[in-house]
């Protein structure tokens, strides 16, 4: 075999490949647990303000997010459990978490924005989504079948478009379980839209309010729009 220049050359090349490795991993094992590259920072904005500032996270919640997920070095920190670990937190829609050279932990988290409440039970999102946490806000309430939180919330961006010009409000949207839409206004009003054309009944109501409802003279309770040329008052 000494005598074989071929297979030496062989045995040579595997040595330096083995020895190639084990130098790899010797440096690899180093950087990874080395002490020299300690994470001294971790910073958490928010994606959807114009500053970057939170509104609903608190620093206590932040903080024990940190405590128990942000582990080891700018290396062996847990990227993904940081993520996770920061998306539970009640007013967090989403969160992204990057390592930042050299020695920081970048995380941006998108908010919840509350559009209404989901009866007594949630709060409803902007993309209207369900998610549970606590709100002091005056906020609009739906009520509504289960998995239907984003029919409501897209109707009531629509509902709310067609009474801008009367300068009235939605306080509550009900959708039944056979899809029949009630709408109760700021002003005390309940408006019966039904199962269908719930958009043109409501600007039915708009283009009669100042000509015919407005001089009745009366505070209304209720109005049924369910009619095919006209409505009931009460």
């Amino acid at each position: 075999m000494w005598d074989n220049h071929q297979a030496l050359d062989l045995l040579a090349s595997s040595l330096f490949a083995v020895t190639g490795l084990i130098v790899f991993y010797a440096i690899n094992e180093w950087t990874v647990n080395s002490p020299v590259f300690p994470l001294k920072e971790v910073s958490v904005s928010a994606i959807n303000d114009s500053k970057g500032e939170l509104r609903h996270v608190t620093r206590d919640q932040i903080d024990g997010a940190v405590r128990s997920k942000v582990r080891g070095n700018f290396f062996t920190v847990d990227v993904d459990a940081t993520r996770a670990a920061f998306r539970n937190l009640p007013w967090v829609r989403d969160a992204s978490v990057r390592r930042v050279w050299p020695q920081t932990l970048e995380v941006m988290l998108e908010e919840h924005i509350a559009l209404a409440r989901w009866g007594s039970t949630a709060l409803v999102n902007t993309h209207g989504e369900l998610f549970n946490a606590v709100s002091d806000e005056e906020l609009p309430v739906f009520e509504g079948p289960a998995d239907s939180s984003r029919d409501v919330a897209r109707q009531y961006a629509a509902f709310n478009k067609s009474l801008l010009p009367l300068q009235q409000s939605i306080e509550q949207i009900n959708l039944s379980p056979r899809r029949a839409w009630r709408v109760h206004l700021d002003n005390g009003i309940i408006l019966e839209l039904g199962r269908e054309q719930m958009q043109t009944r409501l600007e039915r109501y708009v283009l009669a309010h100042d000509s015919s409802i407005a001089k009745l003279n009366r505070q209304l309770s209720y109005v049924d729009l369910r009619y095919p040329n006209g409505f009931a008052v009460r």
